[in-house]
């Protein structure tokens, strides 16, 4: 039942209450939100499958092994502010925690290891473990606030910070201004910390040390050691999006796959519209119902360099030269800190790097249904320039052989997609883009534009959705927005809480409990 503005159940004139355009996690963390309200949502997928980045599906490799299409591992499914109301856990959805979080194999037969346990990373880290948990594990002890001062809208205090929060956030903020610029190699005597650290910044695909890198790596680093560490779902990152469908269905929303939107037509009349898009496709659909003022400001939005996926199929464990690496749900591979900033540094100049940026993850670490027949799935990335049409399956293959003799007789099957056709399977990867927008400090509060509201997209009246008469309500509720990438849903929560205050007068948010 839809309410109207005054809260109450509103009549049917035939419309939906909301139009969500895109069934990623943002997409559908949206529309569970608003369906919670007691809206009708329509959620318009262009796939034949709902999921956007956290779909798991057979690629046709081998028969019975599953691959996650982009995101594969999860610190932000538990410790995302949306996640933990909504209880994953409480839906049947099991995040699997490795003994360690994420390895940094090392020339000369090493390793960094980030244990889960913050004691045994110290540890191992010897004369630089006890810097480590001055820098990371401080943050770990007071993770909620570091996940807070990380995810909030970037317009607001984030709710719960303060009082007690603030000192967290202060620490934080003086950790990426020491990571994140010239200063980051002070801290530590030896090459394995700073890797291990580098490692995680690489995650943003950004020149190195940057600031907007070190808010990535502080942020990611200190879950490694806090709850829930770096889970892999049971049965990979689908669990997540059938949880969010199915809850969004036992509220009446509905999921339309194979609905692409090119054009105000293809959109029902509806009170309000959030897309889970790119500014570009947003504009590419609404065209000159966008004000040329606005138009342009989204226009500007700036995309980032690109990472392109190779997903292998191998027999066994990859062989790496360092044991304990095998322990690890997420290996980067990617040598020393200047040999990671070097590649990150190629890319950012539009050169394919000689040994890329390789992000890895074996699911079957530690979940072992994830093998079949003997056979088991390994998901990777290399980061490239925006828009390469480089199949880079020997360069990784390579990098990885580099800490792995004899990975190559292990692997019996691997597909490439190349950066230029990752919006195939997702159109806000744009040119390979998964961040679905640079990640740097001004795209971390300039996302998408320096508006007030960062959701909210101005429209003037015309026929969207098929009706003429007052313009309705259009949000994005993307990765584009803030916070920014990730599995988090906030996104999508930010940009549905302030639909429903706006749009249909709901100034308390529904409960997302199950």
């Amino acid at each position: 039942m839809a309410v109207n503005s005054s809260g109450s159940p509103s009549g049917g004139d035939g419309a939906t209450d909301v139009v969500v355009v895109g069934s990623g996690p943002n997409g559908l963390a949206a529309a569970v939100t608003l369906a919670r309200a007691g809206l009708g949502v329509v959620v318009l997928e262009a796939q034949p499958t709902a999921g956007g980045g956290a779909r798991t599906l057979a690629l046709g490799l081998a028969d019975g092994v599953v691959h996650d299409v982009c995101s594969a591992v999860h610190p932000m499914a538990w410790a995302s502010p949306f996640f933990r109301a909504f209880d994953l856990a409480a839906r049947g959805v099991e995040l699997l925690v490795p003994e360690v979080s994420y390895a940094q194999p090392l020339p000369g037969a090493r390793a960094g290891l980030a244990f889960h346990d913050l004691d045994r990373t110290v540890e191992h880290l010897g004369a630089d473990g006890a810097p480590w948990r001055a820098l990371v594990g401080r943050l770990s002890q007071h993770w909620p606030h570091v996940a807070r001062a990380a995810l909030f809208d970037k317009r607001s205090v984030p709710a719960g910070l303060l009082p007690g929060g603030a000192l967290t956030a202060a620490r934080f903020g003086a950790a990426v201004l020491e990571q994140g610029t010239r200063a980051w190699d002070r801290r530590f005597s030896g090459d394995v910390a700073p890797a291990l650290l580098t490692g995680v910044a690489a995650h943003a695909i950004t020149p190195m040390p940057s600031l907007a890198a070190a808010g990535t790596a502080l942020l990611l680093a200190s879950l490694a050691h806090a709850p829930g560490g770096w889970p892999v779902p049971r049965g990979g990152s689908g669990a997540i999006v059938a949880a969010l469908r199915a809850d969004l269905e036992a509220h009446g929303g509905t999921v339309r796959t194979d609905r692409r939107v090119t054009g105000v037509a293809d959109l029902p009349p509806a009170r309000a519209y959030l897309f889970d898009t790119t500014p570009r496709t947003l504009l590419d659909v609404l065209g000159a119902q966008v004000p040329a003022s606005a138009a342009r400001a989204l226009d500007a939005f700036r995309y980032g360099d690109a990472a392109a996926k190779v997903d292998f199929v191998l027999s066994g464990p990859v062989p790496w030269a360092v044991p304990e690496v095998a322990r690890a749900g997420t290996v980067h591979v990617g040598g020393t800190r200047p040999e990671m900033a070097a590649a990150e540094a190629d890319v950012a100049q539009g050169r394919h790097a000689a040994r890329p940026m390789v992000l890895a993850s074996d699911p079957t670490v530690v979940d072992p249904s994830r093998a079949a027949g003997g056979l088991r799935p390994l998901w990777t990335y290399a980061h490239v320039p925006r828009g390469s049409d480089v199949d880079v399956t020997e360069a990784v293959t390579a990098h990885v052989e580099r800490y792995a003799p004899g990975f190559r007789d292990v692997v019996v099957g691997s597909r490439c997609v190349p950066a230029a056709h990752m919006d195939h399977h997702n159109e806000n990867y744009v040119g390979g883009d998964i961040a679905a927008g640079a990640v740097s400090i001004r795209q971390m509060f300039a996302r998408p534009t320096l508006r007030w509201d960062p959701y909210r997209v101005p429209v003037e009246a015309g026929p969207l959705g098929g009706a003429a008469g007052p313009a309705p309500a259009v949000y994005l509720c993307s990765a584009s927005t803030p916070p920014g990438p990730g599995v988090h849903g906030l996104g999508g929560w930010y940009a549905a809480t302030r639909a429903l205050r706006q749009v249909f007068g709901v100034r308390t948010p529904p409960s997302l409990a199950p």
